[in-house]
């Protein structure tokens, strides 16, 4: 497909397209509205995945020097600078202990994104968060790229070099962890105790450098390496302090299909991370962990209105030698089972609405998963279930106003008195309310 015909065809989707938001600077940048990216943001449509694809650039702009030569003009026109704000209030089923109910933030977060073209080929969605908790600014999720497009096989093939903090932030689709559900969440409410690296461990911890390709509009392949980087840590590392120091360098996977048939579209696709880690050290015994997993995300148009529907499924399988011999777990093989699904309908460019199940479960650990009120386990077991209720609603492009909830059945291996303390899990039941403004 020549670049003419693609571009064309893009253009002819974005009237298929309702009204939401997104990073403005992008919309600034290419002229078109934030929902021809964004259903339901982060989530990306069908043309919002090229975009990224091809490097967060839409077409090069050109100009004539003096002489009348023609060259590729190397910056924008547009300053691709946007901001963000979230403000909240989480209410919990019960308080914990010594704090009172009713976290508020405001702002929860405040972003500044660099996203958009910085030069012919190349692009950035760079972004710079405030968090209340903190209250300092900090790197968030970045990922820069080149894109260029040719033909392999007379099918064309889009291909491109990533670089990145945060496993899965450069991926296409809202099935894999950094832009999965929850959108957004309450930062004070209890967390379980146990998760899979990949799914957010290293997030602005290490620097990626990676290669992808998408075959033919269906294929798309990609492989990054990581390091570790510890933001506010001294240079050159030392590893004091700190949880996860790569060994080496831990390569992260991609390999995912997608297939358009009728009003219909699927992805599924595999993904994951191997890592060789040194707690606290940048020598001796390591902890090993691999991460294979899987996921897909079917779409479905309904008029004006659509439904769409993520899963994953992450199995990792740890080897804890240095833990062990630390004293901090009882065996050194190690597993989890993650399981995700979420389902949302959008209502024409107003509302929408997002239902969603969670798990996790693992092997019993009285070391790695230890008692401690609120966020400890009794019993030593890591299982975590439940589920989450969300409602959206955008009075205008840019402002998102949003309420949930997310209940659990079971916490950290219990139902009842599940850290030794008499909490339950349903006391972590947390009602989450938001405004979400962008501009």
């Amino acid at each position: 497909m020549s670049k003419l015909l693609r571009f064309a065809v893009l253009v002819v989707f974005v009237f298929q397209l309702k009204l939401v938001y997104a990073v403005p600077s992008f919309a600034r940048q290419t002229g078109l509205s934030c929902n021809v990216c964004h259903s339901n943001p982060p989530e990306l449509t069908q043309f919002g995945r090229i975009f990224k694809l091809n490097g967060y650039v839409l077409t090069d702009t050109k100009s004539k020097d003096k002489v009348g030569i023609s060259k590729d003009l190397s910056l924008s026109k547009n300053i691709p600078i946007s901001f963000m704000a979230l403000l909240s209030n989480s209410a919990y089923q019960a308080n914990q202990p010594g704090a009172q109910n009713n976290s508020v933030g405001f702002p929860q977060q405040l972003s500044i994104f660099l996203a958009g073209a910085l030069a012919p080929h190349f692009g950035a969605m760079a972004q710079v968060t405030y968090t209340h908790s903190d209250d300092h600014f900090g790197m968030d999720n970045t990922d820069l790229r080149f894109a260029n497009q040719t033909k392999l096989g007379g099918k064309s093939l889009d291909y491109g070099i990533t670089i990145n903090n945060n496993p899965t932030v450069q991926d296409l689709w809202n099935s894999t962890p950094a832009w999965g559900f929850p959108w957004i969440s309450s930062p004070s409410a209890v967390g379980p105790l146990a998760a899979p690296i990949i799914t957010g461990a290293l997030g602005q911890d290490v620097g990626g450098l990676g290669g992808y390709s998408m075959w033919n509009d269906h294929l798309y392949t990609e492989l990054t390496v990581y390091r570790s980087e510890h933001a506010g840590a001294s240079a050159p590392n030392t590893g004091v302090g700190q949880s996860y120091n790569i060994s080496g360098v831990a390569p992260y996977w991609r390999a995912a299909w997608q297939q358009a048939w009728g009003a219909n579209y699927l992805e599924v696709g595999t993904y994951g991370i191997y890592m060789r880690s040194f707690p606290g050290a940048i020598s001796g015994p390591e902890d090993r962990y691999v991460d294979p997993s899987f996921d897909f995300q079917y779409e479905r148009p309904f008029g004006a209105n659509s439904l769409d529907v993520h899963g994953t499924y992450i199995h990792e399988k740890a080897n804890l030698d240095a833990t062990f011999a630390a004293g901090g777990a009882s065996t050194t093989n190690n597993h989890l089972n993650t399981f995700r699904i979420d389902s949302t309908y959008h209502w024409r460019n107003r509302y929408s609405a997002t239902g969603a199940l969670f798990s996790t479960t693992g092997n019993s650990d009285a070391l790695l998963y230890a008692p401690a009120a609120v966020t400890g386990s009794q019993n030593g077991n890591p299982d975590t279930s439940g589920y989450i209720a969300q409602f959206a609603f955008w009075p205008m492009e840019n402002i998102d106003l949003n309420v949930s909830y997310t209940g659990y059945t079971k916490f950290n291996g219990a139902t009842t008195n599940y850290d030794g303390a008499m909490r339950n899990a349903s006391d972590n039941n947390t009602v989450y309310m938001a405004l979400w403004l962008s501009f």
